[in-house]
């Protein structure tokens, strides 16, 4: 009976074991290469498989995700032969299952010795300004390499990144002097343009200041002619206003008497102002044109008191 149950419990592990064996999951985003007896049977794909125990294996297991592989720091000699030390970043992902594992004994450091001699290559022909404006020629140009190699390993290489680029200190001392230089003649260049734009504007502003002045000034010509010209004209007027009742005057009786008597006023009293701001004495250069005009004036003035006093007698 023991016996029985011994035999009975080999049987049950070995019926455990042959399924565990029999049985493979497999996760989402892999694949699994069967042999059979030592030769590529099959590839499993994700979810519950069966293969037979011990006669078929899985002998490779692949990630079909994108993975990055760092590629080591290496030293790159440029076209104007300046060392250049360079380091980047590999995406790459496995289409072919069976090819990865049967192209390459190590499809990854494949991968990296051929990118690490591909980007010698391309730095080699290439100067070192260059190599810091062309990063995505550099980056292109790996990829394409690789690409087609890595075909026949069952893998795509998806892109390429460079991480840094380290030139010697002295190359970058002579970098850092000659980005100095170059911000130090922009800067000179800057404030000369600021220099020639803060006189043009002053210039500008001068010509636009004397042309309004100008024109503030012929403005105002033009008004002061105007009014001169307006108080000529007011002028005239009134003279030939005072030019017509005066006429008109003198043409009623007793007008051209009035008239004599006036002047002979305004004669008189221009001698007298004259007699008290000189000391010398003036007399007429004709002086019987004056008595004459002085008797007019008497005359006149005594027919203008006869006048007023007849009709004061008659009244009594």
């Amino acid at each position: 009976m023991e016996y029985f149950g011994s035999f009975a419990l080999v049987i049950f592990v070995i019926a455990i074991v042959f399924v565990f064996k029999t049985i493979n999951v497999v996760p989402q985003q892999h694949a699994w290469v069967v042999e059979r007896l030592g030769k590529y049977h099959s590839t499993l794909g994700p979810g519950l498989s069966i293969v037979v125990p011990f006669i078929d294996r899985i002998a490779y297991k692949h990630v079909l995700k994108e993975i990055p592989l760092d590629v080591p720091p290496q030293v790159c000699i440029t076209r104007d032969n300046t060392q250049l030390q360079v380091d980047g970043i590999l995406y790459f992902q496995i289409t072919d299952a069976m090819r990865a594992s049967y192209g390459s004994s190590n499809y990854i450091a494949a991968i990296t010795q051929l990118a690490q001699t591909t980007l010698r290559s391309v730095i080699g022909k290439m100067e070192l300004d260059k190599t810091f404006e062309e990063r995505d020629h550099i980056n292109t140009a790996i990829v394409n390499a690789i690409d087609e190699s890595a075909a026949n390993w069952g893998v795509k290489v998806l892109r390429y990144e460079i991480k840094d680029l380290t030139p010697p200190k002295e190359i970058l001392h002579a970098m850092q002097a000659q980005i100095t230089a170059e911000r130090e003649k922009r800067a000179l260049i800057a404030a000369s343009e600021g220099r020639k734009q803060e006189q043009i504007n002053i210039a500008t502003g001068e010509r636009e200041a004397s042309i309004a002045k100008s024109e503030g000034e012929k403005q105002a010509s033009i008004n002061r002619a105007q009014g001169q010209a307006a108080a000529i004209l007011a002028i005239a007027q009134a003279s030939s206003e005072a030019l017509r009742v005066t006429a008109a005057a003198i043409r009623e009786p007793g007008g051209s008497d009035a008239m004599n008597l006036k002047v002979a006023e305004q004669y008189v009293a221009a001698f007298s102002q004259l007699a008290k701001t000189n000391n010398s004495v003036i007399v007429p250069a004709n002086l019987g044109d004056m008595s004459s005009l002085i008797a007019s004036a008497l005359q006149v003035m005594k027919s203008q008191k006869t006048d007023i006093v007849k009709p004061a007698s008659l009244g009594k």
